[in-house]
């Protein structure tokens, strides 16, 4: 499945890009005092998740010894809007050339999307950099999606980090991952957040619902008729859901999934009485701010669910399409027995508990002791763990 669109001649300008920037990194030179480190993460779209924490944490401590770079999207501004240090543009003749100097990359999502376009055909021709996935959240929700590209990047990657030994042992039974590339060392983004925060009131609420790949190719009057639509509107039309909103003066931010970005448009036209439900894009705003402005969560099965957990915050999981979700993708997760929050299969559930959360104040999450099955540290040390596994 191709998350970006490809032009006719990008084959063979990256083909011309990758074997010059090859052979100039075996030319001989001055030998390079400092290692070489890759980060990137979110497609190269965003500065955010694992990713941007754990390269923000090698800047702040470990520039002395180390040239650390970041992975971006040419196509977006937020590097030099947010001055963010060593950016460079993903498909660069640099980007490439780096990519077969770096002694260390990390990735989120995918080598071929984080660190170096197109790279999996060549993936071959390096032997030098150790490579890292570092998730992009703790992966127990959705069963992962091997693509026939994936096969020699999950191959080619010398660790896997996990934010627990209950996620590594997904990784080592469900995805085939030999054990000696597995380190548990938690998750990087926790260290921003910090555990236990509760709202003292809930007064800002964040809906945020996954993606599903099996809605990629519907046309637009049939998704206008899909589950998901539906589902995502109907909460917000609910007489109920609109007088709980402007009877306690509450502020619902509603942010889409970066991969429903075509689809978009149809979320923000709809007229939604009240005004106090604002739709963005998830280049719009940040996600690290809204999980910590936000008072509690309402999502199907999305990742960011983990961060409330561990904040010790309300979660509501909609799962109103249960059934298909586990037919199409599958989850690691018993959904009927495992899941951290109160779950709602249907709008007046959502409702019940809404109104459970926010009128009778119940500000913390009664599921929070399952935080521990999931998660091993508390103590925001996720990124120097990490660093010390690696670069020792």
């Amino acid at each position: 499945m191709e998350l970006k669109t490809k032009k006719t001649l990008d084959p063979l300008i990256v083909f011309i890009k990758v074997i010059a920037a090859f052979l100039l990194s075996k030319l001989p030179s001055k030998k390079h005092k400092k290692s070489i480190v890759l980060v990137g993460g979110n497609l190269g779209e965003k500065y955010e998740d694992n990713a941007s924490v754990f390269h923000r944490h090698l800047v702040e401590h470990y520039s002395n010894e180390m040239d650390i770079y970041w992975m971006y999207d040419p196509k977006t501004t937020y590097v030099r809007e947010q001055g963010i240090p060593g950016g460079v543009a993903l498909g660069s003749f640099q980007n490439y050339l780096l990519f077969f100097k770096a002694d260390f990359s990390f990735h989120g999502h995918s080598i071929i999307y984080d660190i170096a376009p197109s790279i999996d055909k060549y993936i071959f021709l390096n032997k030098k950099t150790i490579m890292i996935h570092i998730s992009h959240g703790i992966e127990c929700f959705k069963k992962i999606l091997i693509q026939k590209e994936d096969i020699p990047l999950l191959d080619r990657c010398n660790y896997f980090n996990c934010a627990s030994q209950y996620e590594k042992n997904i990784k080592l039974h469900q995805w085939g991952i030999p054990e000696e590339k597995l380190i548990v060392t938690g998750m990087a983004r926790f260290d921003r957040f910090g555990p236990n925060r509760p709202a003292k009131t809930v007064k800002h609420i964040l809906l945020m619902f996954t993606w599903r790949e099996w809605l990629f190719d519907l046309s637009e009057e049939e998704f206008l008729e899909s589950d998901y639509f539906r589902s995502t509107l109907d909460i917000f039309q609910d007489q109920r859901m609109e007088e709980l909103i402007s009877t306690y003066n509450l502020h619902v931010k509603v942010m889409l999934h970066p991969f429903m970005k075509k689809f978009e448009h149809y979320f923000k036209k709809v007229d939604i009485r009240g005004g106090k439900i604002e739709f963005y894009s998830f280049d719009e705003i940040s996600i690290g701010d809204e999980i910590i402005e936000a008072d509690m969560l309402l999502t199907d099965y999305s990742s960011i669910s983990w961060d409330f957990l561990y904040m010790n915050k309300p979660i509501v999981f909609f799962t109103f399409d249960q059934e298909e979700f586990i037919k199409m993708r599958g989850s690691y997760l018993d959904l009927n027995k495992d899941l951290y929050g109160y779950k709602a299969n249907t709008i007046d559930e959502v409702i019940e508990f809404m109104f459970h959360i926010i009128v009778n104040e119940n500000t913390i999450n009664p599921f929070y002791r399952k935080a521990f099955d999931y998660i091993d540290f508390f103590d925001r040390n996720n990124c120097e763990r990490l660093s010390v596994e690696i670069f020792r």
